[in-house]
């Protein structure tokens, strides 16, 4: 097996749970996730934020607000539904992971409101994975009231589901409306014997400094323990500092290297629908340097 820091895109979209884990461990905290919003009209208007992402140095695309019963990337050449995540995957040519939320649907008129397809259920697990997704996120969007007692219950139900067939991560990036486990009390080691039991195989963690009270000392400890359970640690901006100016983006790079960050994320909403472009060149910059970084922009179709 190889490190992904060494894939081009045709390795990259034919990776099984195992070569894809096994890819991000081995590369040695430099590996990145941008999550893109896909209902979001596209920053480059007919190029899908996911293509727009992977070419300035993302290695693996995250879908956020991905309805499942009603696929659609915003950007992406017509195609059968049950073929958007496979589609999206030989545009890119990166891995595909997909956000669900452990919340019921709702009935707000907002792009925000939760809808069935969202639902970390089984029905949409066992979708996605039909449907070509790497892996799963189980995770909360703000104010939909995502707490780490809902995560593990849903991480736990679809990973007897999916039978180990794609990757599972869980965790919070901020505290998804869950406003009696904020700050330093997002997660805990607790919290994380609990993902881990359930049947996660990445832990996400919010970046230090992006969340009030997280500071690096404290995730350096956490990803001591999901390391000690064999997991791979996933830090994550997933506050409103994927637009910020390219020193604090910078910063909290190495914050997340130096505590010891196995896979960085880094969030959707720049502007809306994917972070700010120039800020994934400079986090994929920081953590591994211009020549990875050069390498990983130019294989888009190899």
């Amino acid at each position: 097996m190889k490190r992904m820091l060494d894939m081009g895109a045709e390795e990259l979209t034919r990776l099984t749970k195992e070569e894809l884990l096994y890819a991000i461990r081995a590369s040695e905290g430099r590996t990145i996730a941008s999550e893109t919003i896909g209902i979001a009209m596209p920053m480059l208007v007919d190029i899908t934020n996911a293509e727009f992402a992977a070419s300035q140095g993302a290695d693996i695309i995250i879908l956020n607000m991905f309805d499942c019963l009603s696929p659609h990337v915003e950007g992406m050449p017509e195609c059968a539904p049950g073929e958007t995540i496979r589609q999206l995957k030989r545009l890119c040519g990166r891995p595909i992971g997909v956000n669900l939320e452990p919340c019921l649907p709702d009935s707000r008129d907002s792009i925000w409101a939760m809808r069935k397809g969202r639902m970390a259920s089984i029905d949409n697990a066992i979708r996605l994975a039909e449907m070509g997704a790497d892996f799963i996120l189980v995770t909360g969007n703000p104010g939909n009231g995502v707490d780490n007692d809902a995560i593990a219950e849903a991480v736990s139900t679809i990973s007897k589901a999916i039978g180990g067939g794609i990757a599972i991560a869980a965790g919070r990036m901020h505290a998804s409306g869950a406003l009696a486990h904020s700050g330093r009390d997002i997660v805990c080691d607790r919290d994380i014997d609990r993902y881990a039991a359930a049947g996660a195989d990445i832990i996400l963690l919010p970046a230090p400094m992006t969340v009030p009270g997280i500071d690096g000392t404290l995730i350096r400890s956490l990803i001591e323990h999901v390391h000690s359970l064999g997991l791979l640690a996933m830090t994550s901006i997933g506050t409103s500092q994927k637009g910020s100016d390219r020193d604090t983006v910078r910063r909290i790079a190495l914050e997340c290297k130096a505590a010891g960050s196995d896979l960085h994320h880094i969030g959707d909403s720049g502007y809306m629908g994917m972070a700010l472009p120039e800020n994934i060149f400079t986090y994929s910059v920081a953590i591994r340097g211009i020549r990875h970084t050069y390498r990983r922009m130019a294989s888009a179709r190899r």
